[in-house]
């Protein structure tokens, strides 16, 4: 089946995504393994905005919009995530680069080292779901969101977005593959209507 295939007739209807799978030894700098760097570098190429609410030591934040909690990090601004998202216009970016913290015990950590107080609302699924709702925002209709994770739910078809591509990163052993989801934003109506 070819990535442009159409599974599905009429409302039914939706595009296969590409699906691949490289091994890379495992790295805490996400964007330094090497097929996600590749996927990264051709997936932004043509975009003129990029923003990355979570930045840390990526080797793109001299092409992005960029945000980290820690201000030991190089970043534009030094804001909680959902905070900096809020803080975005509408429509303003062609690309974001959606690496946060993989599960509740990651965003514990991640609180706690910078002495935040962690609690429910920061390690419930609606910590994530916040960021997602910013994400479709700040999102240029046919822009592109980049999600790394241990799943491949991505941003979402709730929020408007397509998946086009998934790179399952395998590390060997007992480590987690590192999921990356590549999708699109919906730029039409009569698309959110064939997906639904």
């Amino acid at each position: 089946m070819k990535n442009s295939e159409i599974i599905g007739a009429d409302k039914t209807a939706h595009r296969v995504p590409k699906m691949q799978r490289a091994w890379a030894m495992p790295n805490s700098l996400t964007f330094s393994i090497k097929p996600i760097r590749e996927l990264i570098e051709s997936t932004i190429a043509d975009c003129a905005s990029v923003c990355d609410p979570f930045v840390r030591n990526s080797p793109f934040k001299s092409r992005c919009v960029s945000n980290d909690l820690d201000t030991s990090v190089d970043a534009d601004f030094h804001m909680d995530a959902l905070d900096f998202l809020k803080s975005r216009s509408d429509s303003e970016f062609d690309a974001v680069l959606f690496d946060p913290p993989y599960s509740p015990r990651q965003v514990s950590e991640c609180y706690k080292r910078m002495g935040l107080s962690v609690n429910m609302a920061t390690t419930q699924a609606s910590f994530w779901s916040n960021l997602k709702r910013e994400i479709e925002r700040v999102v240029i209709p046919g822009g592109v969101v980049i999600t790394f994770g241990w799943n491949s739910g991505g941003i979402g078809q709730k929020y408007g977005f397509d998946i086009e591509q998934i790179l399952l990163v395998a590390h060997g052993g007992w480590h987690n593959d590192t999921i990356c989801t590549v999708e699109r934003r919906r730029t039409s109506c009569a698309q959110e209507s064939a997906q639904e």
